[in-house]
């Protein structure tokens, strides 16, 4: 079916664009049409209120307002949507006029943002606007003529959104839908929205108290909980632990540097957008947050004359850096402004380079399975070679670097695709893909190549026939940012983390605390002696409450001790997820969670 969408009447010769409902233009029209609507419906029902732009995105459309009493409230959803409906119930038309520039500005004299809108889509001194009834305002080019085709949509929350994405800006209301021609897309949309939501690891950090952000003190600066704080420690012991047993050299560095280091490196000349502003010592030194910490291994490296016989030498850091996000990237521990990087970098001779290559990629696949992780994919990252400014200048390098991944990639059989464009700015590198929650691609690990580096800052080690050779240097990270990869687990296991993950893995709930209680702190300190993370609820609430709690807070194992257990010196358990409890013997439960800890909790 074709649809009629609104065109801009042509004063000289042009073509006229045919528009499939089932096509992307086609929704993207019926999404632009309801943003519209929702706009027209918002100006309707609120008096004076002041609206931004009406957006049709990638997963749905929005608006933008502003209001000087209390914003639009959740509560008030369903009113806007039956505004909606009611234009799509009375076939409303939607019409594109031309209009003065100089009326239309009069007509929105009292609204900044339809103001600054309406300048900006002038075309001299005239303006095109799509008009609903008595509102008119500015839309994308596709918009549908008639309305009717608006029924299976739903208007979905509320959020903030500085207008026009700065922080600089005012912070506006952004009310978010979604819209579809058929009813059962809408409702695969809405289940896979709610998915989304249950694994979204901000609302998860918070019912389970992991970490909080708060922009009053600095915004994309997260402050890690009890609990969270447990999580990240275990992760970070067992990536150096693995790393150790790899022949990696731990080291800490410290999180400034003269700024001339980094202008030798190149990241002052091609990363400067998205580092801190330089800190003046008053004596002519100039220091700077850290966003890289590759510099910093290099001075590992320099600091002793190095014979081939060391290579590959492998430095690992859990390193700390700092990059200036944008006030609307920040989201959550997956984009902040401060992040600790489980960092490695190999330094390498020549026919080194693909050994260490597969050796690096096998670690990193070795990891994935200990965390039960099979959703991904390979990327070969490739420089865009047309892009002279944002990449270093070597075409023989390049060339060298990428035909090397290439074949390490063929070699182990593994599956990857190829984007140019996508590459470090001194090196191709190999990216682990996922998806988010909010199914946002994310780079979960990389495996990158340089060559640059160690010429910049002249590396050298003595060869077999004692003269001096340059390193190459292999830059990798295995699981990306502590931050970052506590969101991915977060959202992966939706907060149920595995027991040798889990912040708290036994819950004891005696029955009656005068009686009872005794008997659950021996077993908190013999559970505690080996290994294990174990509280007692002793709280004065009902023990079904208790339970409840225990698995709304989703500890692996609760165990409930009464006179039964007192006698027989026992636990009743109970797993996460299950309804069912099993009594068992101090010994055997005991053999049972260590069994799951050594084993990563996969048996």
């Amino acid at each position: 079916m074709e649809l009629m969408a609104q065109v801009q009447v042509l004063a000289a010769d042009g073509s006229v664009k045919k528009i499939d409902r089932d096509s992307p233009e086609g929704l993207q029209a019926l999404r632009q049409t309801t943003a519209l609507l929702l706009a027209a419906s918002l100006h309707q029902k609120f008096d004076k209120i002041r609206l931004g732009a009406a957006v049709a995105s990638d997963d749905g459309f929005y608006v933008d307002s502003d209001k000087d009493e209390i914003q639009v409230s959740a509560d008030e959803l369903s009113g806007l949507e039956d505004s909606i409906k009611k234009f799509a119930k009375d076939d409303a038309k939607i019409e594109r006029v031309e209009v003065a520039l100089n009326d239309a500005l009069a007509q929105v004299k009292a609204d900044p943002y339809q103001t600054e809108l309406f300048k900006e889509a002038a075309k001299g001194d005239k303006v095109s606007l799509f008009k609903v009834g008595d509102f008119a305002t500015i839309a994308g080019e596709d918009v549908l003529c008639y309305v009717d085709a608006v029924k299976n949509f739903k208007v979905l929350s509320v959020a903030g959104a500085y207008w026009q994405g700065k922080s600089s800006n005012p912070m506006l209301q952004r009310i978010y839908g979604t819209v579809f021609y058929k009813k059962d897309a809408l409702e695969a949309d809405l289940q896979a929205r709610q998915e989304a939501r249950e694994r979204d690891h901000r609302v998860i950090g918070n019912d389970l108290d992991l970490f909080f952000v708060d922009p009053k003190v600095g915004a994309g600066l997260p402050y890690w909980m009890p609990k969270g704080a447990t999580i990240r420690r275990v992760i970070e012991r067992y990536i150096i632990d693995k790393e150790v047993a790899n022949g990696y050299k731990h080291v800490y560095t410290p999180i400034l540097m003269n700024l001339d280091v980094y202008k030798t490196s190149g990241h002052w000349q091609h990363y400067r957008e998205d580092m801190f502003p330089p800190m003046d010592m008053g004596d002519g030194e100039q220091l700077e947050l850290r966003p890289m910490n590759c510099p910093s291994h290099i001075q590992i490296y320099k600091h002793h004359i190095r014979s081939y016989r060391e290579l590959p030498l492998r430095i690992a850091e859990l390193g700390m850096m700092h990059r200036y996000e944008k006030s609307g990237a920040l989201s959550g521990l997956q984009r902040v402004r401060e992040m600790t990087l489980n960092d490695g970098h190999t330094f390498v001779a020549p026919n080194q380079i693909q050994d260490e290559f597969k050796s690096i990629l096998k670690l990193m696949i070795e990891v994935y399975h200990d965390f039960d992780i099979s959703d991904y994919s390979f990327r070969l990252s490739y420089r865009d070679p047309k892009n002279t400014d944002k990449y270093f200048d070597d075409d023989e390098m390049w060339n060298n670097a990428q035909t090397m991944l290439k074949q390490a990639m063929d070699d182990l059989g593994l599956d990857y695709y190829e984007a140019e464009g996508e590459a470090a700015f001194y090196g191709p590198k190999l990216d682990v893909q996922t998806k988010t929650a909010l199914g946002n691609d994310e780079t979960l690990s990389t495996i990158q190549l340089d060559f640059m580096l160690p010429k910049q800052f002249d590396l050298h080690y003595v060869g077999e026939d004692g003269q001096q050779h340059r390193p190459i240097m292999i830059h990798r990270g295995l699981v990306s940012t502590m931050e970052r990869f506590t969101a991915y687990l977060t959202e992966m296991y939706k907060g149920a983390f595995p027991t040798w993950l889990s912040p708290e893995q036994v819950k004891i709930i005696p029955v009656k605390e005068e009686i009872h209680a005794d008997y659950a702190e021996s077993l908190r300190k013999e559970l505690a002696a080996a290994g294990i993370r174990v509280s007692i609820d002793h709280r004065n609430e009902k023990m079904g409450y208790k339970i409840r709690e225990a698995q709304t807070q989703k500890v692996p194992y609760t165990l409930v001790v009464g006179d039964k257990e007192v006698k027989d010196t026992g636990v009743t358990v109970r797993k996460y997820g299950e309804e069912k409890q099993v009594s068992k013997s101090k010994q055997d439960f005991l053999d049972e969670i260590l069994g799951d800890l050594s084993s990563y909790s996969r048996e």
